[in-house]
């Protein structure tokens, strides 16, 4: 028996082999180039105002279109997955974003760049799920939780590696020219995945019908709502919705927020960077933890602790004179846990879910979860004009909340 078709139940029950792990590693290079991807818009735009001679403003509902691409992905191809195959739709979407992608490098139009953005938010929103899935079904069921941690964290990964190579390439290639590289690394290593990744191996079994599921070959969205699965997907929504609210606030209008209070341009790109590199070490943390004490209480308490931090940056004020390090450690702090919340949900959600019906659960949470960002655009603007940056970081902390008491709802959580 080769590695690729092994048995479920010995991947299951067994040790955590280097095949498996490089098997992870493999899904885990896709979700970099999705991160990498989700992130280049932001970066050029200020380069596609002066090309194209427009408002920012003129951007936002390219942003939106964008958004709007990765629900409905999210949704359609965790759909697909459950029925053709994890690693089908997986590469089928890397292709996808990565060719639209590509497009926009040859276009001049804000028309033109909504339509691109939003068939490239099909294939980033539909990449996750896939990948969630693939990573969760290559491991031992007590390294699930871990091995999609490791995964999904290569969202704010490859976001901040995006960020890093535009330091340098941007200048010097243009706003095309980054297009070009974000559309032609994907498909380069779609092509090498053809070769080197399997199909899971628990998928195939089931659809052999090794493995018993009822009416797997046939599931539905609607089969989320069945009475034994009924609450654990509403709580995952609301968790999804709540905790992604809170995370693109922080994405959206963080460094315009700290920009704004006088602190300069390089306190703000450090002050988002430190909240995207915090969720990377807090996620990494976070599914080390699971794997030891168990989903509920880790996500709990971490949950507990982004509210916290939400909380005082609140009360902190924000001028030219304010403490910088202390701004910049709490950001990282509270940042950290928000995103390792957001990034171990999935790990939650693959374990909720059965093997025919996992990417179909995952997808959907995610795409309800989108909503929460398209949200994050209007209700940023609305807490600032409130009452500034307190009621802004009280918005981002009682979103946290919400998802502390949703999280707080899911009966199947990892043991």
């Amino acid at each position: 028996m080769s590695r690729a078709s092994a048995s479920p139940s010995v991947i299951e029950d067994g040790p955590w082999t280097a095949y498996q792990k490089w098997l992870v590693g493999l899904t885990a290079i896709t979700v970099v180039f999705d991160g990498m991807d989700n992130q280049l818009l932001g970066i050029t735009i200020p380069a596609l105002t002066a090309d194209w001679h427009v408002a920012r403003s003129a951007f936002s509902p390219v942003v939106s279109l964008g958004f709007v691409g990765m629900m409905i992905g999210g949704a359609v191809a965790g759909f697909w997955g459950d029925r053709v195959g994890r690693r089908t739709a997986l590469l089928t979407c890397l292709a996808a974003f990565g060719v639209c992608t590509l497009a926009i490098a040859f276009i001049d139009g804000i028309a033109a760049l909504g339509a691109l953005r939003f068939l490239t938010g099909l294939g980033l929103g539909g990449a996750l799920p896939n990948a969630t899935s693939l990573a969760a079904e290559y491991v031992p069921r007590n390294r699930r939780a871990l091995a999609v941690t490791i995964t999904i964290v290569c969202v704010p990964l490859g976001g901040t590696l995006a960020g890093l190579f535009a330091i340098r390439a941007l200048p010097v290639f243009g706003w095309r020219g980054m297009f070009v590289t974000g559309g032609v690394l994907p498909l380069l290593i779609a092509a090498a995945l053809l070769r080197l990744l399997p199909e899971s191996p628990r998928f195939l079994a089931v659809r052999a019908g090794r493995i018993a599921t009822p009416d797997g070959a046939a599931v539905r969205v609607r089969d989320l709502f069945m009475p034994d699965y009924l609450r654990d997907t509403l709580a995952l929504w609301m968790a999804f919705f709540s905790c992604l609210l809170s995370v693109y606030l922080g994405f959206s209008w963080l460094p315009s927020i700290i920009a704004g209070a006088g602190l300069g341009p390089a306190v703000a790109s450090s002050g988002i960077t430190v909240f995207n590199l915090g969720g990377v070490v807090g996620a990494l943390c976070g599914g080390a933890l699971i794997t030891r004490f168990g989903s509920r209480t880790t996500m709990l308490a971490m949950a507990a602790g982004a509210v916290a931090g939400a909380f005082v940056l609140s009360r902190m004020p924000l001028h030219a004179g304010s403490d910088v390090a202390r701004l910049l450690v709490l950001l990282a702090f509270t940042g950290g846990l928000i995103n390792a919340v957001q990034t171990t949900m999935y790990a939650l959600a693959a374990h909720v879910y059965p093997t025919m019906m996992r990417s179909t659960g995952v997808g959907t949470a995610g795409a309800v979860g989108r909503l929460g960002a398209v949200l994050s655009g209007y209700a940023g603007p609305w807490a600032l004009a409130y009452a500034g940056t307190a009621s802004f970081f009280a918005l981002m902390g009682g979103a946290v909340f919400v998802t502390l008491i949703a999280l707080a709802c899911v009966r199947r959580h990892i043991e």
